[in-house]
């Protein structure tokens, strides 16, 4: 097949749009989408400093090259790369490899943060112990407050992430599925800006894994394709199998439950403000408790506290 905007070859099949695409025109369709959501969120100040987390996978790879294809041409906003290393032995390492060859290629900035540098042990070492729940739910919690604590110590005024559509239309399930209305309600991104929290854009909130994936290979961009070694205990590859088994059944249905969400926010908003935050009694970090999660999960599992 050809490309439905030129005689060139067809790289994939839109199935949603019912488009043939080569992987420049799929290129220039992903671009668009991007600029519309950052269009769409928080206002980035003159003069603010871009931060972008990558962890060396696809999605945060193509997250950093159009945030510089968007932003690299403004002279008053620099743009740094954050990496967040847990210390995930065969798996980590290589993963931060590629990010430093992407930055190296894209000319920007490099920042790395690890769990030993903020907590004084690995991923690896704080999983060894007795706990209580699956590790992405220790790594998440833990992980969201080092990124925020190494954004905030480079000055960032945003933090871009490579949240895609996939990713987000899982989360809304997941909260849904759980009753969790209120943690769907604080799903990004982040309209508001808090005290100590660096507000989060995701500008592929609009763009499927698989076009992430195509947009890398048009560019040409570097990233690592191994899989996490604790991701047989998250939860979310039962989110992920029965929402593509919707998606090809009705092509479309990601879409559909991005822009429901999106129509209810306003009213989620309404019935959740943002809760009121103040230093956690430990580490001093923002919590809406007297501690904050990361430090009731390092208690739990080491005795210890955050920072």
């Amino acid at each position: 097949m050809k490309c439905s905007a030129c005689e060139k070859d067809a790289a994939t099949f839109v199935r949603y749009s019912g488009r043939h695409l080569c992987l420049g025109h799929l290129s220039d369709f992903v671009l668009q989408r991007a600029r519309r959501a950052f269009r769409e969120q928080y206002d980035i100040p003159q003069g603010g400093r871009i931060g972008v987390a990558i962890s060396g996978g696809k999605d945060s790879a193509a997250a950093l090259h159009i945030t510089k294809e968007v932003f690299g041409g403004h002279t008053d906003k620099e743009i740094f790369a954050i990496t967040v290393d847990e210390g995930i032995e065969g798996y980590r390492p290589g993963a931060v490899e590629e990010a430093r060859k992407l930055c190296e290629m894209l000319d920007i900035r490099h920042v790395v943060v690890s769990f030993t540098d903020i907590y004084g042990h690995t991923l690896d070492e704080l999983l060894e112990e007795e706990r209580k729940l699956g590790a992405c739910s220790y790594c998440g919690v833990l992980r969201r407050q080092v990124m925020n604590l190494g954004a905030r110590n480079e000055g960032a005024a945003v933090l871009v992430t490579g949240l895609n559509l996939d990713d987000t239309a899982q989360g809304i399930l997941m909260n849904i599925t759980r009753g969790d209305v209120e943690r769907l309600a604080r799903m990004g991104p982040h309209a508001v800006a808090q005290p100590s929290l660096v507000p989060r854009l995701l500008p592929l909130r609009y763009v499927p894994e698989k076009e992430c994936y195509l947009y890398c290979l048009a560019n040409e961009l570097p990233f690592h394709d191994g899989e996490c070694p604790y991701a047989l205990e998250a939860q979310r590859g039962l989110y992920r199998d029965v929402l593509n088994q919707l998606e090809d059944a009705t092509p479309g249905t990601r879409h559909s439950i991005l822009n429901t969400y999106d129509a209810l926010r306003p009213l989620l908003a309404q019935r959740f403000e943002p809760g009121k935050l103040h230093s956690c009694k430990r580490c001093g970090e923002p919590t809406v408790g007297e501690m904050c999660r990361a430090c009731v999960f390092l208690e739990e599992i080491t005795g210890e506290r955050a920072p």
